[in-house]
């Protein structure tokens, strides 16, 4: 390609850029439209990308709202000063159902009383609404994450296999192992199976008496069964939930106060010489003086 043709070429595509011819053209011009033209990419690259015009005038679709998992952890906490309803039911912090009251009344309650507002139910007509200090609601939290681990932790079932053969000093053992299993929140799985000795009584009925011999309250979640046509019994052990233990504390001092409001009454013992004179009285049919 010849030096004129070149030159041609270059003019040509100064004035593309320029929109005219340049007044003064040097050779060393020719250096000056590659830098040129990169500025101007940039430039419009920059506008293209921080501008919003097009944005604003393309109205896309909007993003789908996140469906509410009704599995979710439930939580609790103050909502502030935010009340979007007009009218509201509150329930005092005692508990007390005080009915439905603008918000405007609520929140002069919450400013005389030093309490916060909790939401307890938004899907009520009118929305329900709790007057709560910062101390009910710490320990409503400390409630739900006790409920929640207790969920989300699965219950182990252990299990224990021994024959009615077996001695004292290894039954005692393996019930001690059961009573660490229940204390861990474990349930129990026991079997006992038929030993060379044919026991006396039925199997269900002696795995029933070395249920007893644990030293802890246990709960069933299935008693004591035979089962293989009576060559085996099964039961399965749970800890004993929190209104069996109350109920248990509640006999135990029902019966200590039995027995220390019972009369203690004591006949007192006839002294010798009347006991001598009555039989005397007896033997001779009349009376001793």
């Amino acid at each position: 390609m010849s030096a004129g043709c070149l030159r041609w070429m270059l003019r040509h595509a100064v004035c593309s850029i320029y929109g005219g011819i340049p007044a003064n053209w040097t050779p060393a011009s020719r250096f000056l439209v590659g830098t040129v033209r990169s500025k101007n990419i940039t430039t419009s690259w920059r506008l293209s990308l921080f501008s919003t015009a097009v944005d604003d005038t393309q109205d896309g679709p909007a993003p789908p709202r996140k469906k509410q998992n009704p599995r979710a952890h439930a939580s609790i906490g103050s909502i502030g000063r935010k009340i979007h309803q007009r009218h509201l039911q509150l329930i005092s912090e005692t508990g007390e159902n005080l009915g439905t009251m603008h918000r405007s009344d609520v929140l002069r309650l919450m400013d005389e009383k030093g309490l916060k507002l909790v939401l307890l139910s938004e899907r009520a007509d009118p929305p329900v609404y709790r007057l709560m200090s910062g101390k009910q609601i710490h320990e409503e939290q400390l409630k739900l994450r006790e409920k929640e681990k207790t969920k989300a932790a699965p219950v182990q079932v252990k299990e224990l296999t021994f024959s009615s053969d077996i001695t004292t000093h290894d039954l005692s053992t393996k019930l001690k192992q059961v009573q660490t299993w229940l204390s861990k929140k474990h349930h129990v799985r026991i079997t006992l199976r038929s030993g060379r000795v044919e026991p006396k009584v039925s199997l269900d009925t002696t795995l029933e008496q070395m249920v007893q011999q644990i030293e802890v309250m246990v709960g069933f979640i299935s008693k004591p069964k035979a089962v293989r046509d009576g060559k085996a019994a099964v039961c399965v052990l749970r800890p004993p939930s929190a209104k069996e233990l109350s109920q248990k504390g509640q006999n135990k001092s029902s019966a200590a106060q039995a027995t220390n409001s019972s009369p203690q009454t004591t006949q007192p013992s006839a002294s010798p010489d009347k006991t001598q004179e009555a039989q005397c009285s007896h033997l001779f049919g009349q009376n001793v003086t």
